[in-house]
C-alpha cells in the first residue's frame, strides 16, 4: 500500500448533500476490489490533518478510473468539494477486506442506507458483470438522497426505493418487502450498508433462513492502516466476543459475526 497522486476528471455535486468524485488510474496499476476503501487527503494544505476513508463507488478497469460517492458533512469533505477537475488528489490504498462474491450465487440482495450505495454499488456492478440477477433496497431520508440509482438501473438491476419521507422506510416495512421480494426469487447472498438498525434486518434474516450474509461497516478512522485503533467494533469469534479495527479486519464482516 502506498499514496498515489492522480488526477482529477469530475468532482461534482450530485444531490444537496452528496459529491461524486472520478480519477484517473491510468499511470498505476492497482487491484481494487468492491467493498475496500481509499483514504484520501482532503486538501493540497496540511489542514485537515487526517485524510477522510471513502469506500469504492465504480471500478472501471476499461477506462482505467476510480469514482467516489462521498457526503459532506464536516470540514474535510467540505475542503474535498474545492478539489479541480485536471488537478491532482492524494490518495492512500486500496485499503481493507473486500466482499466476497460466491460464485455459485444466481440472486443476490443488496440493502443499502443513505451513502452505503456508495459501497454496494462496485458490488452490484461486479456482480451484474458476472451474470447475477441483483435486488437493491435504497434507503434514505429524501428522494433526493436516493443515490446511484440510474446507473445502477442501467446495468440491469432491480431496485426498490424506500425513504423517510414516504413512510416506508422503517424496519417493519423493509423486511416485510424482502419477505415479498424472496417469495418470487430465491436469494442466494444478502449484503449491506450504511444502517445498523437495517442491518439488523438482515441479521435476522441471515440466521433464520440459513443465508449466507456481509456487511461493511463505516467508522471514523484515524490512520485507516490499523496502528491508532480508532475504529475498533465487536465481533463474535465462537463463543467469544473479540474486538477488531474496521480498516484492518474489516470493513467487510460476515453479518452473524458483528455485534450490532
Amino acid at each position: 500500500m502506498k499514496t498515489h497522486q492522480v488526477k482529477i476528471l469530475t468532482n461534482l455535486q450530485v444531490s444537496d448533500r452528496y459529491w461524486h468524485m472520478k480519477v484517473d488510474l491510468s499511470e498505476i496499476n492497482l487491484t481494487v476490489q468492491p467493498g475496500q476503501f481509499f483514504n484520501i487527503k482532503c486538501d493540497q494544505n496540511v489542514y485537515p490533518f487526517l485524510r477522510r476513508p471513502l469506500s469504492v463507488y465504480r471500478i472501471d478497469n476499461e477506462e482505467k478510473t476510480l469514482e467516489f460517492l462521498y457526503l459532506v458533512k464536516g470540514i474535510g469533505t467540505k475542503r474535498m468539494t474545492n478539489l479541480k477537475k485536471s488537478t491532482n488528489v492524494d490518495i492512500f490504498g486500496p485499503l481493507g477486506v473486500g466482499f466476497r462474491l460466491r460464485e455459485e450465487d444466481e440472486t443476490i440482495l443488496l440493502l443499502a442506507r443513505g451513502v452505503g450505495v456508495a459501497t454496494l454499488a462496485a458490488l452490484a456492478y461486479a456482480a451484474a458483470r458476472n451474470g447475477k440477477k441483483v435486488h437493491a433496497i435504497l434507503s434514505a431520508r429524501h428522494e433526493d438522497d436516493l443515490l446511484a440509482t440510474e446507473f445502477l438501473e442501467s446495468i440491469g438491476v432491480i431496485i426498490y426505493k424506500v425513504t423517510d419521507e414516504v413512510g416506508n422506510s422503517d424496519v417493519t416495512k423493509v423486511e416485510a418487502l424482502i419477505k415479498k421480494i424472496s417469495l418470487y426469487s430465491k436469494i442466494d447472498s444478502l449484503y449491506t450498508c450504511g444502517s445498523k438498525r437495517l442491518a439488523k434486518i438482515i441479521q435476522k434474516i441471515a440466521k433464520r433462513d440459513n443465508i449466507p450474509g456481509e456487511i461493511a461497516l463505516e467508522e471514523h478512522m484515524g490512520c485507516a492502516m490499523g496502528v491508532c485503533f480508532a475504529c475498533v467494533c465487536d465481533i463474535r469469534v465462537g463463543d467469544k466476543i473479540k474486538s477488531v479495527r474496521v480498516c484492518h479486519e474489516g470493513p467487510v464482516f460476515p453479518i452473524e459475526k458483528v455485534i450490532l
